[in-house]
């Protein structure tokens, strides 16, 4: 499949998520762009009516791109938790309330995974999936999808990251998200593989619309 390259200059990242704002600028420092977010800009954040992390993604990048004038990069992304049929998935924001407050949001999963559980072993099986969307003004839109498979722990650890990462340990680690520094959860350091669901899914949106 072919992708439009965008070359560097002025890109809006489509998100008010602070956490989501701060990773992408991470991920993309190396490439030379002059990133503003949508709420630096002002523009009003789309009601996310889609039922797919993909539909949601649009929805906001295609509104920042249409406001801005500007090509703009959307995320979405959630938490999906196996015993609770995939919940939070893109409802994983939502979960935490008008307030954002993810420590009610991760002692809601605990709860419901004991629920579910009914005396039996507990599957504590997760994965974060994360959407972006690469949208220009001309209405042209590209999908790039990352995910990581790992457990939910319980009481969450770490003060780094935001969301659940502190409750979620990628197989192949001992510490949760929330117990690494961004260089660790991005994985991109020192040539290794992508860990993250975002590094994931922003190392195929580098492969296809950056370089080359």
């Amino acid at each position: 499949m072919s992708h439009r390259k965008l070359e560097p200059g002025r890109l809006v990242v489509a998100s008010h998520n602070k956490g989501k704002i701060r990773e992408i600028n991470e991920l993309l420092a190396p490439y030379g762009f002059d990133v503003v977010s949508a709420g630096e800009l002002d523009l009003p954040e789309p009601e996310e009516t889609g039922t797919t992390f993909e539909a949601n993604a649009a929805l906001k990048a295609v509104a920042a791109a249409e406001g801005s004038g500007l090509p703009s990069l959307a995320d979405d992304s959630g938490f999906c938790v196996a015993a609770l049929g995939g919940d939070p998935g893109i409802y994983s924001a939502r979960w935490a309330g008008p307030d954002k407050d993810f420590a009610m949001a991760m002692r809601t999963i605990e709860e419901k995974l004991q629920t579910v559980s009914s005396g039996q072993e507990t599957n504590r099986r997760g994965s974060f999936v994360a959407v972006l969307c690469l949208a220009w003004p001309d209405g042209h839109t590209e999908f790039f999808r990352g995910e990581v498979e790992g457990d939910v722990v319980w009481p969450p650890r770490g003060t780094e990251g935001f969301g659940y990462d502190p409750m979620f340990r990628p197989d192949g680690h001992d510490r949760t998200f929330g117990e690494m520094s961004p260089e660790e959860k991005h994985g991109l350091s020192d040539d290794r593989e992508p860990l993250s669901h975002r590094a994931r899914a922003f190392t195929l949106f580098a492969e296809g619309c950056l370089k080359g």
